[in-house]
């Protein structure tokens, strides 16, 4: 919000809300902004980022994740895992749509899936040690 130029939600929301995060002792940090944080959280800066909006978490995903043939410019693959913290329960999914423009053609890759799947487990797996 640019010290509340752009929008005050910032200060009168995720401020206080990380403030009172961090006064029970966990270790969170925020606001950061959108346009670093997830160089930041590449960087080992952070273990998860909290996106505020759905497309501002999945932009820089899809970036890193897709995988693209250099010469064709055709989409090979995708890497990358949509997880929902904060659930009584592991909750991952495919970081991608629902493909509806490919459902029932033959085409769709399975490893996004697979993926999502293994996250999954190692969540369950993590929790229960």
């Amino acid at each position: 919000g640019e010290g509340g130029i752009f929008g005050t939600h910032d200060i009168r929301i995720t401020q206080p809300i990380v403030a009172d995060y961090r006064a029970r002792g966990h270790d969170v940090h925020g606001p950061v902004p959108g346009d670093t944080v997830f160089v930041k959280m590449r960087g080992g800066a952070y273990d998860a980022v909290v996106a505020m909006y759905h497309d501002q978490g999945h932009i820089p995903v899809k970036l890193l994740g897709f995988q693209i043939d250099p010469q064709t410019g055709e989409w090979l693959g995708l890497s990358g895992v949509n997880i929902t913290l904060g659930l009584p329960i592991a909750r991952t999914s495919v970081d991608h749509g629902t493909a509806f423009d490919i459902a029932g053609r033959g085409i769709a890759r399975e490893s996004s899936l697979i993926e999502a799947i293994d996250y999954a487990l190692s969540l369950t797996t993590e929790n229960a040690a």
